[in-house]
């Protein structure tokens, strides 16, 4: 299934996509979707993130070519950081450079959406609370990051979260190729 907000009549709207049409559901994030009947052209409207979370937890230095790009060596336990709501915009929406910054970087991501409140989950049972996934740019202030020491300035401006476009309920993440394009060039 794929899971998909987007905007009409100034109002965001919950969908499923079938083909080239976004069928309108009632209940965000249900999994027994509820149908409203309605149905529209998915380019008619304005896609937004695909979900607002509360918050977004990130994980640093988990890829062995960026560890490597900037001389760092393997944790041993993951790098944690955290992204405010407020970072949150959607598939080609802009992102805004913070006149501090002189560099501000992409970063392509597999975004894990929980589906559900949860803490103290076994690795065992972690899967089972995963309602899907999507893809995201963890966009970073590098120069603040570096002159900070510390990453919550540098990752946590307004638009610095592109999410979506829509939320994958049935895929591999094991069998996926993460791409960056900037202005349709792979990078």
């Amino acid at each position: 299934m794929r899971y998909v907000r987007y905007m009409r009549d100034g109002q965001p709207r919950h969908g499923i996509i079938e083909q080239d049409r976004v069928l309108e559901i009632e209940a965000p994030g249900d999994k027994k979707a509820r149908f409203t009947g309605r149905s529209h052209e998915i380019n008619d409207y304005k896609l937004l993130a695909p979900v607002m979370p509360g918050k977004v937890i990130g994980v640093g230095l988990n890829y062995q070519d960026h560890i490597a790009e900037f001389n760092h060596r393997i944790p041993d336990e993951p790098v944690l950081f955290l992204k405010p709501p407020s970072s949150v915009i959607g598939t080609n929406m802009h992102i805004i450079y913070p006149g501090i910054s002189k560099r501000v970087d992409f970063e392509a991501e597999l975004a894990v959406v929980i589906g559900e409140v949860c803490r103290h989950v076994s690795p065992k049972e972690a899967l089972k609370k995963v309602w899907g996934y999507t893809c995201g740019n963890d966009v970073t202030a590098r120069d603040l990051q570096t002159r900070d020491g510390q990453w919550t300035r540098a990752k946590s401006f307004d638009t610095f979260c592109p999410l979506g476009p829509w939320i994958e309920t049935d895929i591999d993440p094991g069998n996926l190729d993460i791409i960056a394009r900037v202005n349709g060039e792979i990078r």
